[in-house]
């Protein structure tokens, strides 16, 4: 079953894919159980290796339906706050009942400025997706020494903007790469990714 899983990378901005996300939402979790969706686990526990202190408040950005959150808890961290764009897939956050606090954000919007060290956005930036601004908003919003854990799929790594994003920030000093690593993302449709974990300097 890929209904939905090939649409994933063809939307084209925000309202388009809370649109498709809304529509998901209910058979979200089947179509990626039954094809191998491994990045969760993978970016949790990337962010676990270089993390101390797993009880700092972590920011789950684009949660959808809390995969990502309870990938997280299962590695280890204990205060997880979730933001998404669609409402149903908030739903399904919610009935996981792995998050402090979940809150709806709208495409484009400012981050809250409540002190996260730690922020994930497992399959959240890239191809159909959120765009490499995003990358650059969730930095800003980190502190000195703050961790961002991402990925990048297959289809989003043939457009060379993305990996660009990361040596701005790397280039320059503004931040380190300490994680990277390939691996499996949706075995069942052959799909890769790119785990990264950036700490901001």
């Amino acid at each position: 079953m890929t209904r939905f899983l090939n649409k994933a990378y063809t939307v084209r901005d925000a309202s388009e894919t809370r649109a498709l996300y809304d529509d998901w939402a209910d058979s979200y979790e089947a179509e990626l159980g039954e094809n191998g969706y491994v990045t969760p686990g993978r970016c949790a526990e990337a962010l676990k290796s270089v993390t101390q202190d797993l009880s700092q408040p972590l920011l789950d950005f684009g949660c959808g339906t809390g995969l990502s959150g309870l990938a997280l808890q299962q590695a280890g961290f204990t205060v997880i706050d979730g933001l998404d764009l669609s409402a149903k897939m908030l739903a399904g956050a919610r009935d996981k009942g792995v998050y402090r606090h979940l809150d709806q954000i709208e495409g484009g919007a400012d981050l809250p400025r409540n002190g996260y060290a730690l922020c994930a956005a497992m399959g959240v930036i890239g191809a159909g997706a959120a765009p490499i601004a995003v990358l650059h908003q969730l930095m800003r919003s980190l502190p000195n020494g703050g961790k961002l854990v991402f990925s990048f799929n297959d289809h989003t790594l043939e457009d060379p903007l993305f990996e660009a994003g990361i040596s701005e920030w790397t280039d320059c000093g503004a931040a380190r790469l300490l994680f990277k690593e390939s691996g499996d993302h949706i075995p069942g449709i052959q799909l890769s990714s790119t785990v990264y974990v950036l700490e901001k300097t």
